[in-house]
Formats: C-alpha cells, sequence, structure tokens
C-alpha cells in the first residue's frame, strides 16, 4: 500500500513593493510607490478543518516565519516612508492641489527652465560702504515735473494674480558671484538690449526696482565693468504706463509729462535718480531654449553717497522685492515663471552660488517655511517668536511676548539686530571670552577682537561663540521652525588675523526694533521667497549645484 501523499505546504505570505517611474516625456508626473501583500492560496480555497491543537502547535503558531516577517517589514517601510514624507515637508497638506497644478502646466507643455549663477567678485581692499552695503530700499518719486526734488512714496506696489492664473512652470537659473567679505555683495548677470548686452546686478532682496547705470546722460555714476546703457527715444516709459503709476502712485500721475521719473533712497542714506525705460531682457533656458521679454528697468544718471564712492563691480541693482515691478513679478504676470524664486550662497572663501526664478528648483520636502506679514513696502517680513544666543532667551521690552520682526535682505551684508538683542549678545560674548581684547585699530566691523595665536581661521574661533537661533513657531504642533545664524555664519576674519562680528547694532541704519538677516547669515542655506503662497523656506545646502527635485525623497 502506497504511503499517503505528504500534507501540503502551509499559504506563505510575500510582501511587494511596486515602484512606477514616469514616462519619459511627462516627467513630472513623478514616481508612485505601492506596498501590498498576498498569499499563495488557491483561488476560494478555504481553510482545512483542524482539530484541538496540542501545546506544540500552539506554539508553533504563535512564532512567526521569516517570509511573514519581511512582507511585514516590507509594510511598515512603506509606511514609514509615507510618514517621512509627510514630517519632513511643510506642502504635504498642499500636495494634492500641487499635483493638479502640475497637470495643468503638463497640459500647458510649459517645461523652460532657467538659471543664474552667482559671481565672486575680485578683491578690492576696504573701500566698502562703512559696515556694509544696506540696501532696504524708499522710493522718491518726481512731483511731474522731472526735477529731482520729489516726496517719499509708502503705497505698497502688489503684483498681480497673473501668473498664478497662467499656471506656468519655467524656472530661470542664474549664476550668482561676490562675498561677504571683503566686496560685501553678490550679483549675477543679465543681457538687456538688441543685440544683448551684459550687465552685472547686485541681487537685492530688499529692493523693488531693478536699476542699470545709463547715460541719458549720466550725471553721477561709477565706473563700473561694463559701458553705460544708453536707451533711445522710443524705450523711455510714458507716464500712463501702469508700472509707472504704481511706482509714483495714482495722485502723482502727470498728463503733459514724457517720461517716468524716480528717486530711490536706501537705508546706508545713498539714493538713485533715473527714468523708468523698456527694452528686451534675454533669458536662456537650462535646456539651450531662449526667452526674450520686455522688461521694465530703471535707467540711473544720477548716483549720490555710497553707491557712488563704493567699487563699482556692478552696473547697478536687481530688485527682487514682491513689488509688481521686481523682475519676479514681472516674469509671473507674462506667464513665464511662477512667482517664486530663491537663491543659495556658498561658505566658501571664494564665495559665489546660484539663483533661480520659478519654481522647478523648490524642493517638495526638507525646507523650513514661515508665512510671509504684510506691511506697507514689499519686503520679506516674517515674524520670529523667540530668539536665543546659545540657550539663553533674548528679549525686547516693549514687544508683544517675545515676538520680532524679521526681514530677510540679501542686499545687507551683515545682519542687523534690534539695540537690546545686540548689546545681550555683545555682553554675553564678552562674560564668555574675558581674554578677548578689542582692537580699535581694526576697522573691519565695529567689532574685532584680538584672539590668542592658536586661532587662525574662523573654525579656531568657533569655540568661544555661540548659535544665534531664530524660532518660528511650531511645524505639526512638535518639530520646531528654527532659523540657526552658526557662529560661521556672523564671524569674519579680517586682514589683521582679528576676529570681528558682522552682527550690527540695527540703530545704525535706523532699524532699531527689526532684525535684518544680511549675507552673512544667509550663506550655506537655501532660501526660497514664495510670492504665491505668501512664505519663505530655508534649508542648510552647499550651494554648489542646484538639483531639480521633483521625485520621492527616499529614492533620491
Amino acid at each position: 500500500m502506497p504511503p499517503p501523499p505528504p500534507p501540503p505546504p502551509p499559504p506563505q505570505v510575500h510582501g511587494v513593493v511596486v515602484i512606477t517611474l514616469p514616462p519619459p516625456d511627462q516627467p513630472s508626473k513623478g514616481k508612485t510607490i505601492t506596498a501590498y501583500t498576498y498569499t499563495d492560496d488557491p483561488p476560494g480555497a478555504l481553510p482545512p478543518h483542524r482539530g484541538p491543537a496540542s501545546a506544540d502547535s500552539r506554539r508553533s503558531r504563535r512564532a512567526v516565519s521569516p517570509r511573514r516577517a519581511a512582507g511585514m517589514l516590507l509594510v511598515l517601510g512603506a509606511l514609514a516612508l509615507a510618514a517621512y514624507y509627510c514630517i519632513y515637508s511643510d506642502v504635504a497638506v498642499q500636495f494634492l492641489g500641487m499635483e493638479e497644478e502640475e497637470a495643468q502646466r503638463e497640459r500647458r507643455n510649459e517645461t523652460k527652465s532657467f538659471l543664474l549663477p552667482l559671481y565672486p567678485k575680485a578683491r578690492q581692499g576696504r573701500a566698502l560702504r562703512e559696515f556694509g552695503d544696506i540696501k532696504l530700499a524708499a522710493k522718491r518719486v518726481d512731483d511731474g515735473g522731472g526735477g529731482a526734488s520729489g516726496r517719499k512714496v509708502t503705497k505698497k506696489l502688489q503684483a498681480n494674480g497673473a501668473a498664478a492664473s497662467a499656471g506656468t512652470n519655467s524656472t530661470v537659473l542664474l549664476p550668482i558671484k561676490g562675498n561677504v567679505f571683503p566686496d560685501g555683495q553678490y550679483y549675477t548677470s543679465i543681457f538687456v538690449g538688441n543685440p544683448p548686452r551684459p550687465y552685472f546686478l547686485d541681487v537685492d532682496t530688499g529692493s523693488d526696482l531693478t536699476w542699470i547705470q545709463c547715460d541719458a546722460p549720466c550725471t553721477n555714476c561709477a565706473k563700473g565693468p561694463h559701458p553705460l546703457y544708453k536707451p533711445t527715444k522710443e524705450k523711455i516709459v510714458p507716464p500712463r504706463d501702469s508700472l509707472c503709476q504704481e511706482l509714483q502712485g495714482d495722485q502723482n500721475y502727470c498728463e503733459t509729462c514724457k517720461q517716468c521719473d524716480y528717486e530711490i533712497e536706501y537705508a546706508d542714506r545713498s539714493s538713485s535718480m533715473g527714468v523708468l525705460a523698456k527694452d528686451d531682457m534675454h533669458l536662456i533656458t537650462t535646456d539651450g531654449g531662449r526667452e526674450k521679454l520686455d522688461y521694465v528697468f530703471g535707467c540711473a544718471y544720477d548716483q549720490q553717497g555710497q553707491l557712488l564712492s563704493s567699487p563699482a563691480k556692478t552696473d547697478g541693482i536687481l530688485g527682487l522685492s514682491s513689488a509688481a515691478i521686481s523682475l519676479p513679478s514681472q516674469l509671473a504676470s507674462k506667464g513665464i515663471i511662477s512667482n517664486v524664486f530663491g537663491h543659495c550662497i556658498t561658505r566658501e572663501a571664494s564665495g559665489g552660488g546660484y539663483m533661480f526664478l520659478g519654481d522647478e528648483y523648490v524642493p517638495r520636502w526638507g525646507l523650513t517655511w514661515a508665512p510671509i506679514r504684510g506691511g506697507l513696502d514689499n519686503l520679506y517680513h516674517t515674524k520670529a517668536h523667540n530668539v536665543n544666543y546659545g540657550d539663553q532667551q533674548l528679549s525686547l521690552h516693549g514687544q508683544a511676548g517675545n515676538s520680532v520682526q524679521v526681514i530677510f535682505d540679501s542686499g545687507s551684508s551683515y545682519t542687523y539686530l534690534p539695540d537690546e538683542i545686540y548689546k545681550n549678545i555683545v555682553a554675553a560674548i564678552k562674560n564668555d571670552s574675558p581674554s578677548f581684547v578689542q582692537d580699535e585699530s581694526d576697522t573691519t566691523l565695529p567689532l574685532c577682537w584680538k584672539v590668542d595665536s592658536s586661532v587662525r581661521h574662523l573654525g579656531d574661533a568657533k569655540q568661544f561663540f555661540k548659535p544665534l537661533n531664530l524660532h518660528f513657531g511650531r511645524r505639526w504642533f512638535v518639530l520646531p521652525k528654527t532659523f540657526t545664524i552658526l557662529p560661521d555664519d556672523y564671524l569674519i576674519l579680517s586682514d589683521k588675523g582679528n576676529v570681528c562680528l558682522g552682527l550690527l547694532n540695527g540703530t545704525e541704519i535706523d532699524h532699531g526694533s527689526t532684525i535684518i538677516v544680511g549675507d552673512v547669515s544667509l550663506r550655506g542655506k537655501l532660501i526660497v521667497y514664495d510670492n504665491e503662497r505668501r512664505q519663505i523656506g530655508w534649508a542648510n545646502s552647499e550651494c554648489t549645484k542646484p538639483q531639480s527635485q521633483k521625485g520621492f525623497p527616499f529614492f533620491l
């Protein structure tokens, strides 16, 4: 009699993770990830009848097989991946909306991208403005007669919503050059005119208007790296132009004037006067394509103050505020980009970095976001709930709680603090390092200390200083939203080998109750200005190579 057949093996549990890549011609669809488990039971099979279980069989069923454990781990891994995405992305709650936006953009077949590098400047010695560049601008506009006298304008130039409805997905990516010390500026190159001519412009999120030194003729101009821009008569913007009317205000409209005059005053009391011009701006896409648009900018024929005396390695200023006349807003109003831009300045001594216009280089995860607060100007304001130097909490008397207004300004070389916070930090540094001796003969910055001979670079000096943390609340009620300014981000090593404090007193520029985060503290970070969602984001970065981040974080 043949032996009975062996019992069938028990059904096995299998785990599968499926990763679906997007079509080559539609990369914006992104990856999809699916995780599931299944058993190898035949369809319709019923579990066999089992008699009373013995103690050994009960112990066997309680044990988990390796295959079952592997399947469970795969499922848990997929869940953990989803949790990671949600926790480390502030835009997770907007994900569905973003997917719909991308679908609309895809249907429009808008895939252009642009990039602007930030360039390092050749060393020119200590011919800087007194404490570095400070370019928070207030506008003066002519009363209609075309003279130099005028009145200050506090009217906010609101960017229109054309970009939001356009659903664009183009991005301009530009290199940035420059350094905090000794030059105090970062600049990029744009091409204007026909044929296109290059101009180096100081990257400034604190200015509305882009202006280029021009021969109109020029009354006071610093000698720049390129010949002066020379407008023709038809390039001059008339007063009836909508950007001129927004710039000057409704009460300043001049029916008989033939040009749109302006004057800009900066926080360091320098100024620039000129007329508005409109000419072709040429942008090169990252895939080699070209974009040309009519661009309104300032033809600046009279510079005063530090703008005239500073080393002119640039031809003007690139206005990047949220005003309608700024470069990002003009590009967005024409449907070329979303009204989003960002910059990334390297910590390397050689300086440089990159800047992008548009949202393609905005990561979907890893950024910390803070809301942009409204105001009479177009600056990038937000509010820090607490400020700490190391473990010491700093506060302002007369402020609500411990909150303080913060402005992100790439046009300022250094970071400015409210008077009370500045004095408390200086006192804490002196208390922590009583051996430091101030070298009053070193005029690099207001506070420069002679340090031990063992301190030969900033890395050696960091042990004597603490990070400055700006706290912007919490994300998901748990994770802190903190902008950390490390000692590397506020210290300068002078030509005399002294350690100088790149945190300055805001009363020097009439900002005694506001923190202005300047270039020295923006280095080593990707900073994103989202004018559509009214938020500012940041993340640590080496700022060496921009990356378009559209995929899932775990697999990149």
